[in-house]
């Protein structure tokens, strides 16, 4: 019998009423922390027997799952007597965690000041901001233990302002203590403890780490996989057991992946790592938010990528396999979302467009093609493009192209010599025109088009029924 979870229907009862949220007012915004809701991800997983649900923790009231640890961040620094009232919140931040702080700090009274590499998006900053924290920029491709490094940058802040703390995502056990204590219990609740596998990303660690060590505890056969960039170090050290000494490169996913491991990753809960590429990622968080109407940022599209290839790979209706949705795509407009963004950085796919296309957008009332006989003479060649407006014709012989004359090669030649006029087509033209199919795209035509082939014709259902020159194909891509 197939592995689903009972939903609330007409048919069905409602949920308890203790999880039935917002029937009564909140004291504070903390308050409703959690409890996100858990979403079968029907769509993107067609024809996948295993089950595949989401835990859509963009419903927190910051929008990530980063909501989770700023106040126990926060709590553990108070109990510890190193953070004291008047005292400032430091923290290194791709952004989530910061909101996550920003919300909690708010009402407590602190001050916060964020580091944030330059790669992540305009969108966070600004909400950051808005919060009232002072955000300090700090370049992306740097080493870990270069100055410029916005955890370095964020260390030297702590020492240089009386009072001033580090958060601590990176090393404070109260990250990862948070989802043993609220996100592992939500989701084997949810599940009914039928869970099987476990798919998020690892930043911090602190999410993967909490929930793998609450799972495992319930049922130590549920397998947890970690979904790491293309350019992290983590899923390298984790498969050489720290031995190796891999080197990263730079990706665009945010948020997610690292140059080292942090203390708050527990590597030991982890039985796989799936390495996902920036494409990859990016094309599933808009998959996401087209197919199943889930708005997420490139991290949720990542993970969701190797819990579809979890999912695909086990082909099993009895197991169940929960990704982590895990912040909302609305901080990304300017990139994940942003077509000319994802174009520039070659990771949106530019649609198919047929040579046939181009033809189609030129002018009506021209004749399709304007061709010449070998037998003709220049003389008629040259009338012939003047009176259509054409820089080169092919010269046919029948259905076949046979040679090619260009107005400025005939004309040069006529000028020099008055006698090319009357000498026959065959006798002056060039190679034939390349010979494409109506469905060719317009970027291999393209490179066929130099200065020797000025033009290409279009063959459809066998017979020669058009021609594109240099610049309509740069016209087309011009209005594109």
């Amino acid at each position: 019998m197939a592995t689903t979870l009972p939903t609330e229907t007409a048919d069905a009862p409602a949920r308890p009423e203790e999880h039935r949220r917002h029937r009564r007012p909140y004291d504070s915004v903390l308050e409703t922390i959690g409890w996100t809701p858990l979403i079968r991800l029907s769509r993107v997983a067609r024809g996948i027997r295993t089950p595949l649900y989401g835990k859509a923790d963009f419903f927190n009231p910051g929008g990530s799952v980063k909501d989770r640890i700023g106040m126990p961040m926060i709590e553990a620094h108070e109990r510890a007597g190193t953070l004291k009232p008047g005292g400032t919140i430091v923290e290194a931040t791709s952004g989530n965690t910061g909101v996550g702080l920003a919300i909690a700090a708010a009402l407590k009274g602190y001050p916060c000041i964020f580091t944030m590499p330059d790669k992540m998006s305009q969108e966070k900053v600004r909400l950051l901001k808005a919060f009232g924290a002072d955000v300090i920029i700090t370049p992306t491709a740097v080493p870990p233990d270069h100055p410029q490094n916005y955890v370095q940058m964020a260390k030297r802040i702590v020492r240089e302002t009386p009072g001033a703390v580090l958060a601590g995502q990176f090393e404070n056990p109260a990250n990862p203590a948070a989802h043993v204590a609220t996100t592992g219990p939500e989701l084997w609740e949810q599940t009914e403890g039928r869970i099987t596998h476990f798919v998020a990303g690892a930043g911090t660690g602190g999410t993967i780490s909490g929930v793998a060590r609450y799972l495992k505890s319930k049922n130590p056969s549920i397998k947890i996989i970690a979904a790491d960039p293309q350019g992290s170090v983590l899923a390298e050290l984790w498969r050489t057991k720290g031995e190796g000494h891999p080197t990263g490169a730079p990706y665009k996913v945010e948020g997610v992946g690292q140059d080292c491991v942090p203390a708050t990753l527990d590597m030991s809960v982890i039985d796989e790592f799936i390495s996902v590429s920036d494409k990859d990622a990016f094309g599933m968080a808009r998959r996401l938010t087209r197919e199943e109407g889930i708005f997420v940022g490139g991290s949720a599209g990542m993970i969701a990528h190797a819990a579809l290839t979890v999912a695909r790979r086990l082909d099993d209706p009895n197991a169940l396999v929960v990704t982590f949705l895990c912040d909302t795509g609305e901080r990304y407009l300017s990139k994940v979302f942003n077509d000319e963004w994802m174009r520039e950085n070659q990771l949106l796919d530019s649609p198919h467009t047929s040579i046939e296309s181009v033809i189609g957008h030129k002018d009506a009332s021209a004749p399709a093609i304007v061709s010449v006989a070998p037998g003709a003479t220049v003389r008629q060649a040259i009338r012939l493009m003047a009176l259509h407006d054409v820089s080169q014709v092919p010269v046919m012989d029948g259905a076949v192209c046979v040679g090619s004359v260009a107005e400025s090669q005939l004309t040069s030649t006529s000028l020099a010599d008055p006698k090319t006029l009357d000498r026959t087509v065959s006798d002056v033209m060039d190679q034939p025109f390349p010979v494409v199919e109506a469905d060719a795209p317009v970027e291999s035509v393209a490179k066929l088009l130099s200065k020797s082939n000025r033009a290409v014709l279009m063959k459809k259902d066998g017979v020669v029924q058009g021609i594109v020159t240099r610049f309509d194909v740069l016209e087309y891509l011009m209005h594109r």
